[in-house]
């Protein structure tokens, strides 16, 4: 009778599977596959797609090495910054603070995300612009200050924008910590540096992976924020890639641009899970021992 049934719910196990899959097919993995048909094809005379079987396009990326360059270097540095800050809150918001006031904090550090990106960013234009906080150096003597449409606001605005992606998985690394490791270093001799260098932060690793994870990639893509706090003079990857559709309309180059892209995150998506699956591996044996 039991044999009997297993059809009957891989049936309705399928049918319960297939709006997920509709709606992943229709929505990541069709626009995928034009974004790759795309750009094996070639710019129609008055701009657009012609469709052809050629790969120019790929051999003429090295052209706009410039943006993707840009965006690397400042997507890993801006991501480092953004771990810099975060683990300190982190670590404090999960192992010093007790009580309501943990999730009053770690509420403060969340609310940011229920108003817009763009007015975030928009707040930060007005701070920054020449009657923010440039006029108020210049009222103890530093003349001449300009902050907006530099790099300095630019990373400014992303460690701003993207630090709560990176706080949170670290957070919930730290609450899940065994804190008798602690003390047990401590009683070991160990001080508070040597503690964390040696205890906290190996058994953290997979938040802090997380966390460079959901930072590195959304920074990767960033368009608004290189636009409105850099004024155009710091041009990333997503500025290139809106140049290319919109104004110049070669849209198989910038297909080919976003082919690449969209490679580069999944060979490093793919990274981070192997690797996240070593470190709670190897968290799982360090508990056992």
């Amino acid at each position: 009778m039991a044999q009997n049934d297993r059809p009957g719910r891989g049936s309705r196990a399928a049918l319960l599977v297939l709006p997920a899959t509709l709606w992943y097919v229709g929505f990541l993995v069709a626009p995928l596959i034009v974004l790759a048909i795309m750009s094996v094809g070639v710019r129609s005379p008055n701009g657009g797609y012609q469709p052809a079987l050629t790969l120019e396009q790929f051999a003429n990326l090295t052209t706009r090495i410039t943006p993707l360059t840009n965006t690397l270097g400042l997507a890993a540095l801006n991501t480092f910054i953004c771990l810099l800050v975060a683990f300190p809150v982190a670590y404090t918001l999960a192992l010093k603070v007790r009580g309501n006031w943990k999730l009053v904090l770690v509420a403060l550090v969340v609310i940011p995300f229920w108003t817009s990106f763009l007015i975030r960013t928009y707040a930060w234009m007005t701070l920054l612009g020449a009657n923010g906080v440039p006029r108020i150096l210049g009222w103890v003597g530093f003349e001449d200050v300009q902050l907006l449409n530099t790099p300095f606001a630019v990373s400014l605005g992303i460690v701003y924008n993207y630090l709560p992606l990176m706080v949170l998985p670290i957070f919930v690394s730290l609450e899940r910590l065994d804190r008798s490791f602690m003390e047990a270093s401590r009683d070991l001799g160990a001080g508070p540096v040597a503690t964390i260098r040696q205890i906290v932060l190996p058994l953290a690793a997979p938040g802090i992976l997380s966390g460079i994870v959901l930072v590195f990639i959304p920074i990767m893509g960033e368009y608004l924020i290189p636009i409105l706090l850099g004024g155009g003079k710091t041009y990333f990857l997503g500025n290139a890639l809106a140049d290319l559709f919109l104004q110049s309309r070669n849209w198989p180059f910038g297909s080919a641009l976003a082919t690449l892209f969209v490679i580069g995150m999944v060979v490093l998506v793919a990274g981070y899970l192997a690797l996240s699956r070593r470190l709670v591996r190897a968290g799982r044996e360090s508990s056992l021992l």
